[in-house]
This record gives C-alpha cells, structure tokens and sequence, in this order.
C-alpha cells in the first residue's frame, strides 16, 4: 500500500504521555525534523518542561477523558495546523499478582492503555481521513504480544492496541491513513522502574524515538524495539507450551509479580495518585 507522503518539516505532530520517557523523546526527535509538536501529559508542568526544550506547546491531558483528549487535538491543530501524525504514547504498567492488584487499578489501565488510544483514534481518523492523509502511531509493547507474570492486565490492554491498530489499519488505508504499533521490549523509563524484566532486553527512550519517527516514511504495520525480538514472540507462539514452560521456568519469568525495590514503590504510589486525581 502506497501512501501520500508526510515531509516532516513544518508537519503538526501531537504525543500523548510527552512529558517524559518516550514521549519526551519522541517529541525532541520530531522537532529535530522540523515538525511543529503539540505535547499533551496529565502532569501539564512535566509538558511545560518538554515543551521549552524543543520549542513546542505544551497541554494538559487526561487520554482517559474524551472531552480532556478532544479539547487537546483542538489546541494542537489551532496552534500547529491540522494534525500530520498523533502519537498515542501514555501509558501506565503496575505489577502484581491478577488477584492482588484492586479493581480501580485494573480500571485505570484499561482506561488510560487502551481507553486512551480509542479515544485518540475517534478523535483524530476522521479529521486525516477527510483530508486524505494522516499517520498515527500506538505505542503498544511487547507485552502486546508476549504474556507475562505479574502484567495481566497490561498485557490485556497491549493485546487489545495491537489488535485495534491492525484493523483500524485496514479500514483506513483507502483514505491514505496509515496506522503503526510500536512494540519495545522493557523501556528505561519511570514505567518500567525497579522491575528485573530479564531476559527481556531494556532499551531507552531514543531508540523507541526513532522507530516512531521512522513510521512516518516506512508505514509499517508494527514495529519491534528492539527488531528482533519481534521474531522471538512470533517463535514463542508457535513453540508447544510444556517446553516454552520450562524455558520459563529456567529464565525466572515470575520477577513482576513483585518488586519492593524504592524505585518500584514511588511508581505505584504515583499511580495510587493518579486514581485519586480522577475520582
């Protein structure tokens, strides 16, 4: 599938989640291209931050609220132009047992994991779509693709992105709007703070940066972070459960069903104040 081409410079750009980690990120190397960004984060002085860096605007936004995400592509297309390219980047990822994590936590990851990207695409497809171009990105993970202990309902939500970005690709490739999922591997960010997630390779932010820059001239379906072990879950998948199962075993792949390392504890304390934000 050919589509209409995006040149970067001078192209409106909006990320999700752009205060920090990948989406700082990703905001720096979009802006490096040329691109006029628009950066929405629920901690608005954590945008403000990204924002001075780069030159950009900064928003606050809530991706769980559709009024909060639609008064954010507004501002964005007043102060950059119509949208070129939206980056669904927030996210969240506590960790814990499926029985120990609450309800209210399992609810904010499905709202703000995948609730956030349907709300991005409700918004923003129609707009590209009646123009006739337009690229979004999902930053999903490899948990989208690879099950893991201690990330069930993560991983739900990330199955769910993958799945969604694959048809929603498919509805609107006629109007010359191509959609992409980003998969990384554990990231060195706030995310993924004081988790031992090996043999899962850590990679950082940039290299996540450039794989979302890089869809706006390749277009592909999904993108792996790093490349191979996108081959490596495809081979999980078909290799029979008892032997994946002691490879398991022998890896220790149970490391996220607890962590009590500082880092781990501040993160989810932020998410404990997240949720009461949003009551």
């Amino acid at each position: 599938m050919t589509y209409p081409k995006i040149t970067l410079d001078g192209a409106s750009v909006a990320i999700t989640g752009g205060g920090a980690g990948i989406g700082r990120a990703v905001a720096k190397l979009f802006a490096s291209k040329g691109a006029r960004v628009a950066i929405g984060d629920l901690n608005k002085a954590a945008a403000e931050e990204t924002a001075e860096m780069i030159g950009g605007t900064a928003h606050h936004l809530d991706v769980a609220d559709r009024d909060s995400f639609a008064s954010f592509i507004a501002a964005a297309e007043k102060a950059h132009g119509p949208l070129h390219v939206l980056v669904n980047n927030a996210g969240l990822m506590p960790n814990g047992g499926f029985l120990e994590l609450s309800d209210a936590t399992d609810r904010l990851q499905i709202d703000v994991n995948l609730g956030g990207v349907l709300n991005g695409l409700k918004l923003a497809l129609p707009g590209m779509a009646e123009r006739g171009f337009g690229h979004v990105v999902n930053v999903a993970s490899l948990a989208g693709k690879f099950p893991v202990k201690g990330l069930a309902v993560y991983n739900a939500t990330k199955f769910a992105v993958v799945g969604l970005t694959a048809a929603t690709r498919l509805e609107f490739a006629d109007a010359g709007v191509s959609l992409t999922a980003v998969l990384p591997s554990a990231v060195d960010t706030a995310l993924a703070s004081g988790l031992d997630m090996r043999p899962i390779p850590k990679v950082q932010p940039e290299d996540v940066a450039r794989a979302v820059v890089d869809s706006v001239r390749n277009r592909r379906a999904e993108i792996a972070v790093p490349g191979y072990v996108g081959a490596l879950a495809a081979a999980a998948g078909i290799t029979p459960e008892p032997v994946l199962n002691r490879i398991r075993r022998l890896v220790r792949d149970d490391r996220a069903l607890h962590s009590d390392r500082p880092e781990r504890t501040a993160y989810r304390a932020n998410l404990e104040a997240q949720q009461g934000s949003r009551r």
